[in-house]
């Protein structure tokens, strides 16, 4: 059970950068990187894991997954795909509403 009063700690791009250079230039483990820095292990090893897939040198378990750049455009995709539907059914519900008021009225005249 996660404690509610915990804040979740954010790190900047730099720190982020520093940290997986340290895994990936050094060569040292993200464990070991990640208790000299005071990190998640957890979060430095899917920081170096990304770096990785950003660079081409995916492992082969993480082939096929999307870089940065990938993940920022189908981000903005889904964001405008969202919209394009909230308009589409908007100008559905209009089209439908004037042509209803079109429509001579029924019974008995």
């Amino acid at each position: 059970m996660t404690n509610p009063t915990r804040t979740r700690r954010l790190f900047t791009a730099q720190q982020k950068a520093e940290a997986v250079e340290l895994c990936l230039q050094e060569g040292l483990s993200c464990n070991t990187v990640a208790q000299r820095l005071g990190l998640p292990s957890s979060s430095l090893a899917r920081w170096v894991r990304l770096a990785r897939i950003d660079r081409g040198q995916a492992a082969p378990g993480d082939q096929g997954l999307l870089t940065s750049e990938e993940r920022a455009e189908l981000n903005r995709l889904r964001k405008e795909n969202r919209e394009l539907r909230r308009e589409k059914d908007f100008f559905r519900l209009a089209a439908a509403h004037f042509a209803k008021e079109q429509l001579p009225p029924r019974g008995f005249a």
